[in-house]
Order: C-alpha cells, then sequence, then structure tokens
C-alpha cells in the first residue's frame, strides 16, 4: 500500500497500547485540566501582547483583535475536542491525522507540532530569564542578564516532568492559582483607573507606512498593516500566539480519567476563561492609557506608573514570571506526549517510547526534549522565530478542522465523547480562519516553515517510512505495541 494511504487502524489509536512499557498511567482530572490549559495559556504575554499591539498595529482595535482571535481558536477547539473525544491519545493531532490521513501527513503535522512546542519552550524560557532579572532589579536586587537563568529553569522543569506527572501537576496548580491572582489584582486595579474616552470608537484610520508589506495579504494587497482594519487583522496572528496551548490538553488524553468527556469539556472551559481574561486585560490596558503614550517595553507596567499604582509593578513581574513557568512545564510536557507517540509508532527510535519503572513517565524523551530546548534557548535566537510557533500551530489546526470532516463522513459510526455543532459548517469556518491568520504572517515565516518541513520529510525518508510499525506489518513483521 501506498505510504501516503497508509493509515493507523481506529482500533489501535483508541484502544489501549499493549505492554507496560508503553502505557501511559491515568493521572488527570477534569479540573487539573483546566489548570494545564490556563497554564500554558496564560503566561507573560497578557502584560505586554495587547499594549505592544495597540501602539503599534490595531489601536483601541485591538480589543476587536482579541476576539478575532479567540473566535478562531474556538473554532479549532471545537474540532480538537470532537477527535480528542473519539480518540483519546497522546499524539493529539498527529494521531488524528495518522488515522484520517495517512503516514506521511501524519509526520508532517508532527514535524509542525515539534517546530510549535519545542521552539515555543525555548522563547518562553528566554523571556522568563529577561523577566527573572527585571523583577529581581524592581525589588533593589542587582543580577548580570545572563544565558544560565534560561538553562535553568529548562533544566529545573525538564526534571520536574521527568519525575512525574503528579509532581509536576501538582506544582502547576500552586503557580497557576498564584498567577489567577496577580491577574485578578491587575483588572481590579486598572479598572479604577479607566477611562472610557481612551477607548474611542475602537478605529483609527489607516496610516502609510514606511516599509513594504511583509505579510502574504500584505503583499497581495499592497498593504501595510499599520492601524485601520487591516491592522486589526493583521494584530489577530499575533494574539493568536497567546490563545495556544488549548491543542495540548489532547495530548494528555491518554492519562485523563474518563478522556472521551473530560478532555472536550475541559478544552472548550480554559479557552473560554483565558479569552475573558485576555479580553478583561486588553480592555484595562488600553482604558488606563491613550494607546498613543502606550510603551512597547513594558505597556503595563508602564501603564500603572503613568496612573501612580507603581507598587502593581511588582505583582505585574511575580505575575509574568510563573505564568512563564507554567507555560514552559505544559510545554514540555505535550512535547514529549508527542514525541513518545511517534516513537511507539514506530517512527522515531523506540527506546522513545520506554516508560520509567520508577517514575511511570517517559523519562528519557523528556530529558532529550528538555536538552534540545537548552541548545535552542542557548545557541539560536529564538526571540526573533516566535512566529514560526504561530505558523506550526495554525498548520496543525487545518488538518484537524478538516479531519473531522473527513472522519464524519467515513467513519460516522465511531462513538465519540463530543460533536462539533452544525457540522461541517463550523469545522469549514474553523479551517477557513485558521488559513486566514496564517496569510496575516510574514512571507519571511513562510519560508522558513517550509524550509522546516522540507528537513522533516527528508528525516522519515531516511528513518520513519522503513520504521514505522505499519512498515513492518506490511512487510510481514511482527506488529508490536
Amino acid at each position: 500500500m501506498s505510504t501516503i494511504l497508509r493509515r493507523l487502524p481506529t482500533e489501535e489509536a483508541t484502544g489501549l497500547r499493549t505492554g507496560a512499557r508503553h502505557q501511559l498511567a491515568q493521572v488527570y482530572r477534569p479540573a487539573d485540566l483546566v489548570v494545564l490549559g490556563l497554564g500554558v495559556m496564560i503566561g507573560a504575554g497578557i502584560f505586554t501582547i495587547a499594549g505592544r499591539q495597540a501602539a503599534t498595529t490595531a489601536g483601541p482595535g485591538v480589543i476587536i483583535s482579541f476576539m478575532i482571535a479567540g473566535i478562531a481558536s474556538m473554532l479549532a477547539a471545537l474540532c480538537y475536542a470532537e477527535l480528542a473525544s473519539t480518540m483519546p491519545t497522546s499524539g493529539s493531532a498527529y494521531t488524528f491525522t495518522y488515522v484520517i490521513f495517512g503516514e506521511v501527513w501524519a509526520w508532517i503535522i508532527a514535524w509542525a507540532l515539534i517546530l510549535e512546542m519545542e521552539l515555543a519552550a525555548a522563547v518562553v524560557a528566554r523571556a522568563w530569564s529577561i523577566y527573572a532579572v527585571q523583577t529581581l532589579a524592581d525589588f533593589g536586587i542587582s543580577a548580570p542578564y545572563g544565558d544560565a537563568f534560561t538553562a535553568v529553569i529548562l533544566i529545573v522543569i525538564t526534571g520536574t516532568v521527568a519525575m512525574g506527572s503528579r509532581i509536576g501537576l501538582r506544582a502547576l496548580w500552586v503557580m497557576v492559582t498564584a498567577k489567577l491572582v496577580a491577574i485578578g489584582a491587575v483588572i481590579v486595579v486598572g479598572a479604577l483607573h479607566f477611562k472610557a474616552a481612551n477607548l474611542g470608537d475602537f478605529y483609527v484610520p489607516p496610516r502609510p507606512t514606511t516599509t513594504p508589506p511583509d505579510t502574504v495579504i500584505g503583499v497581495v494587497f499592497g498593504e501595510g498593516h499599520a492601524f485601520g482594519w487591516f491592522g486589526v487583522f493583521a494584530a489577530a496572528p499575533a494574539i493568536a500566539f497567546a490563545y495556544i496551548g488549548f491543542d495540548l490538553l489532547a495530548t494528555a488524553s491518554e492519562e485523563t480519567i474518563d478522556a472521551p468527556r473530560a478532555v472536550p469539556r475541559s478544552m472548550i472551559r480554559s479557552l473560554v476563561i483565558a479569552t475573558v481574561i485576555y479580553i478583561a486585560v486588553a480592555v484595562v490596558m488600553v482604558g488606563m492609557v491613550p494607546y498613543t503614550q502606550i510603551s512597547t517595553v513594558a505597556p503595563l507596567a508602564s501603564a500603572f506608573r503613568e496612573v501612580k499604582a507603581d507598587w502593581m509593578v511588582h505583582v505585574i513581574d511575580i505575575g509574568a514570571v510563573l505564568g512563564l513557568t507554567t507555560v514552559i512545564l505544559v510545554l514540555i510536557v505535550g512535547q514529549t506526549r508527542v514525541l513518545f507517540s511517534m516513537a511507539r509508532d514506530g517512527l522515531l527510535p523506540r527506546a522513545l517510547a520506554v516508560i520509567s519503572r520508577r517514575y511511570h513517565t517517559p523519562s528519557t524523551t523528556t530529558l532529550v526534549i528538555g536538552a534540545i530546548a537548552v541548545l535552542l534557548a542557548e545557541f539560536v535566537p529564538v526571540l526573533t522565530l516566535e512566529p514560526l510557533v504561530v505558523i506550526g500551530t495554525l498548520f496543525a489546526f487545518l488538518f484537524v478542522a478538516a479531519g473531522v470532516i473527513v472522519l464524519r463522513r467515513r467513519m460516522p459510526e465511531l462513538p465519540r465523547g463530543f460533536s462539533v455543532p452544525l457540522s461541517p459548517i463550523l469545522p469549514a469556518c474553523s479551517l477557513i480562519a485558521s488559513l486566514w491568520l496564517m496569510v496575516n504572517l510574514q512571507v519571511i515565516t513562510w519560508a522558513y516553515f517550509g524550509l522546516w518541513m522540507a528537513f522533516g520529510l527528508v528525516i522519515y525518508l531516511a528513518y520513519g517510512k522503513s520504521h514505522s510499525h505499519l512498515a513492518e506489518h506490511n512487510r510481514g513483521g511482527k506488529h508490536r505495541r
């Protein structure tokens, strides 16, 4: 059978993978998944992204940009929810694609997920080191900037994840609770200094730019995305980076009690909560200070200084550090589960699919992922590559949305713990929305993404194609699980 048509049997994706060496323990409950989602979706960006996009791209219309990104993310979340309820496995979009479209497409999606999570972990770790140094400075503690901060946080979190899901889960609960308290303080205190006049009519007339258009849609229409409606839509992909993370809940399906029901509900609930919180902070941000006076360096902290509430800077610092810490933790967990699933399917070395007898986690895979993240964060200018995280995620969103439509027609009899309403209309809307966000990304981002995917296909042809379990089965070998 052609590799493109070689699909993972549904019963293998939905049933237990036999053998204790390749089976994850169930540790998550619905409330844990909500915390997991908030842990990755709400990071330090909540204190900066609204101000930066308002000052440079969308003006007060950034609030509408948050809504657009939120709607696009919710459409994708509904699609993820249905497939996760049908195939509750740690592979997430990779396994969904393997069952619905075939092995080579599954590898492509997995390669996009690797780009999303590995690069995101490195990006967030670098940002964590910057915020950690700034936090110490704001408390009057001198600390020279150094890459050691980046390595330390990645090593600590990698070790925590490797030692077991329960340990990481307890730490996550504490940190997420603390950062939500900090965000609540920001919203309440900021609301006390809110001025409706700063919002205007949410629209700033477009302004000519001194640089040529650099996004796909901008090149097509010759528009530079400086304010106006183009600016409002151009801000949405950058904001979508903040919402990214709800999809990682699907990677925890195999470790979740009553996953077909718990994962979809928790995914949607966490995204709704995160969206409301982001929009509330955006309203406070734009309402406190006119968008023309917002600092792009530390928007929210500068706004509180402007209204003489300097003490809030310390709250923001602590919230930012905690927020970034939880993001790194969940990213490492999610990335581990995707690589674990790929190795279990034979597309990567099978040693990566071995569960530690002591910690009951894929510890080897976790350590490998942590080591790569450290190397990326230390030796690659990852902060300039942040848009690649967005395009990798949106690419997976496209396949998940299409997968809902195809699976409904191909296997309508499969039990589903959750079904997307108004299918295939809403899945089609999700596909279009994701594509729209993608064409609002820079052309250079598309170029780098194309190179990354081409590199991934070379690796698949060199190793994954011949080592996959399905390839062994087709050759008459023992199909092990």
